[in-house]
């Protein structure tokens, strides 16, 4: 009878390995994707056994290049996360770090136009937002080989498509995470976003789009046609959500009640249409958290190198400052990775 087991345990570990992509064959293709994007891609100044990263003379620097936080194998769960609009992976680090000493593996992507030097045709490309969803399903296809069960998260518009992928790949995941998502804006906005002719007045707007700023891992504003390209996916998906009559999913929502940016409505609505554990985490209207500065702590407000000399008016938001219950929310977030 032992003689038996051990033979199956052998059969079986044999099978795992062999179906198992090798993880180099994943660095491989994550890098592939990238040099693709951004034309060419070079060694980084960090040398951490444990960090994949993809970097590039087209990148502002090193802090908004893409990465793999990785155990060297495969394991249980594997977290992929996606930044929002006008920012990079920098804002999303802390949360990073905080799901890989959980024990998964986590990548956290660029999406294109994002943490360059010259975004200008970027921001300008009526196919940006076909461009943003394409890269979101090549890096979920590729996070298929660092582990068994896949979840998928972002902040902002990374929440945006993180939900449409849902949507559309409702068997590839096994939990969502939305970090300030954009699953609905200000009616002024989503009416404006409407009129005929917008698209064609913002790209008048946007001029020659700067990306050099009081902030080396973001933008200085955004762009609004590439915003309006995030409102017709925000449309798309709520049109979509409805036809398909919600979702069937485990779901961990941090959000502001104070963000102005993305109300609250959107992450409302969705969980009303989830039939799967719903896990909201609010930070109070009080605390007067903006949307930008729920992703980050103490420690990448010293690390982002915030120049204020540049900011022209200062203005509620203008200048970033952590989420005082920030660590409270990665607490929530590892518990519900761990319950589900």
């Amino acid at each position: 009878m032992c003689k038996s087991i051990l033979f199956l345990t052998a059969i079986f570990c044999f099978i795992h390995n062999v179906s198992a992509v090798p993880l180099d064959q994943v660095f491989d293709s994550f890098e592939k994707i990238y040099r693709n994007e951004l034309g060419v891609v070079d060694p980084c100044g960090s040398d951490n056994p444990h960090t994949f990263k993809v970097c590039s003379k087209a990148l502002k620097n090193d802090g908004n290049a893409p990465y793999i936080l990785h155990h060297e194998a495969p394991t249980d769960k594997v977290v992929v996360l996606f930044h929002g609009l006008s920012d990079s992976p920098f804002f999303l680090g802390s949360i990073a770090r905080a799901v890989y000493q959980q024990g998964a593996n986590v990548v956290v992507a660029l999406l294109p136009g994002h943490g360059k030097l010259d975004a200008d045709q970027d921001m300008q490309d009526p196919a940006l937002a076909s461009r943003w969803v394409e890269h979101v399903d090549a890096i979920m296809t590729l996070a298929d080989g660092l582990g068994d069960n896949v979840y998928i998260g972002g902040f902002s518009t990374g929440g945006t498509l993180a939900t449409q992928y849902v949507l559309t790949h409702p068997q590839q995941v096994k939990g969502l995470l939305l970090y300030s998502g954009a699953l609905a804006l200000t009616s002024s906005v989503e009416t404006m976003a409407n009129i005929w002719g917008i698209k064609w007045l913002a790209k008048i707007l946007d001029g020659d789009y700067q990306t050099a700023g009081p902030n080396p891992y973001k933008y200085p504003t955004v762009a609004r046609y590439s915003a309006l390209q995030l409102t017709d996916v925000i449309f798309a998906l709520r049109a979509q959500l409805k036809k398909n009559q919600g979702v069937n999913l485990p779901i961990f929502a941090a959000h502001s009640k104070a963000d102005i940016t993305t109300i609250f409505a959107g992450i409302e609505e969705l969980m009303q249409y989830n039939q799967g554990d719903n896990v909201l985490f609010v930070l109070p209207q009080e605390l007067a958290v903006c949307h930008a500065d729920l992703v980050v702590d103490e420690g990448q407000i010293a690390d982002m190198h915030f120049d204020e000399s540049q900011v022209v008016e200062l203005l509620p938001c203008s200048v970033p400052i952590a989420n005082p219950l920030h660590g409270k929310m990665l607490a929530a977030t590892l518990t519900f990775l761990q319950q589900h």
